[in-house]
């Protein structure tokens, strides 16, 4: 049957785009599903900040009138600008196994980056780096992250086959949260400590609202993450949006800052429990009874797993041993909750000095997701 490719117009289709990814993973013990409020939002230029500097297409594959894949096409200028690149992106594309819905999905986002000027194709990635990134290529057996993208293992072949070479590579590691630190991590977070000056913050809610800890937070992503690949500044619109949706959910036990001696914030960690399991059992939604689950995991009964959701240390304090004075202050807290293990969440694969933290632990690098490119 022939494939037809349509582009999305309207609310309803836009909702049949989100499911799709639903409908296809409902069986998989592995995928998380994203919040459908979540993904109405992300894909909506009123809610979505990122919509400043970007601009996006999405495409739905049918055979006959049942849709059989998805994808979505995206421009992100300030990327663009900051890394002098003519890119469009895919990201959210999901296909059933057939090597003709993945081609005509791939050559609508292909076509609308041409008649925008673009040279190259590149993802999946989303509109920014706080979206999901990368296709998974090892790991298919371990469960994701609401962090990451699960994708059935045909994916990444369907790709190689249309010509796309890899781009950047994500490493994640699941790490064992020790009883006690090892001696010479503790001693080595000590000497950070004393020959820097450096001080070890846990937060308040009073102090995150009248100090504006969450605006310095995402200022120091902001700085931090500038080299990495694909980055592009978050807007102030969107630092407001994050601080205003995801700080209210952190336990700040599981929180970390470092400032110097003029208290200015040098490095945080933010983590939180795993809420996997949690997504699964509500299925996207949190009514009628998906709240119950995500909120049993963060307050009531936490799974023995936690993400490491960022971390991020001040350029000029990184070759300085700073990362180890976060988990110097995490590591006990978590193993005190009752955290045996913990995702690392991707890391890029060249980004040494951030996976160089874990060898005091006990690890496993257990996933692999890449981002791929092409020619136009």
């Amino acid at each position: 049957m022939a494939i037809n490719i349509r582009t999305v117009s309207s609310k309803q289709e836009l909702k049949q785009f989100i499911r799709f990814n639903y409908e296809l993973y409902k069986k998989s013990p592995y995928s998380v599903p994203d919040l459908y409020d979540d993904m109405l939002n992300t894909f909506n230029p009123e809610k979505n900040p990122a919509f400043e500097f970007c601009e996006a297409k999405y495409f739905l594959a049918y055979q006959g009138e049942k849709i059989v894949g998805r994808v979505a096409g995206i421009i992100n200028k300030r990327a663009n600008e900051t890394w002098n690149k003519q890119e469009v992106r895919f990201g959210w594309i999901d296909f059933i196994d057939d090597e003709e819905i993945s081609r005509a999905l791939i050559d609508a986002v292909e076509q609308w980056g041409r008649e925008k000027g673009m040279k190259e194709i590149v993802g999946p990635l989303g509109f920014t780096d706080m979206d999901a990134q990368g296709m998974l290529i090892e790991g298919f057996d371990q469960l994701s992250t609401m962090a990451t993208i699960y994708n059935h293992p045909y994916y990444p072949m369907h790709l190689e086959k249309m010509g796309f070479e890899k781009d950047a590579d994500w490493v994640e590691f699941k790490i064992t949260i020790p009883e006690t630190l090892p001696e010479k991590f503790t001693r080595i977070a000590q000497i950070v400590i004393q020959k820097n000056n450096l001080t070890i913050k846990k937060l308040t809610r009073k102090e995150i609202k009248e100090k504006n800890y969450g605006q310095r937070i995402f200022e120091l992503i902001n700085e931090c993450y500038a080299p990495l690949y694909g980055f592009s500044r978050m807007s102030q619109r969107q630092i407001d949006q994050y601080v205003r949706t995801y700080l209210p959910l952190i336990d700040l036990r599981m929180v970390t800052c470092v400032e110097n001696e003029a208290e200015e914030l040098v490095a945080v960690g933010i983590s939180m429990p795993s809420l996997s399991e949690a997504l699964q059992k509500a299925k996207g939604r949190l009514l009628p009874f998906g709240w119950f689950h995500l909120l049993k995991a963060l307050f009531v009964k936490r799974p023995k797993v936690l993400d490491l959701l960022l971390v991020a240390v001040k350029p000029e304090y990184q070759s300085k041993g700073v990362n180890a004075l976060l988990f110097y202050d995490l590591a006990p807290r978590y193993y005190e909750m009752g955290f045996q293990y913990a995702e690392s969440n991707p890391e890029l694969e060249l980004n040494t000095k951030v996976q160089a933290q874990w060898s005091a632990f006990d690890t496993v690098q257990h996933k692999r997701r890449r981002a791929f490119k092409k020619s136009l």
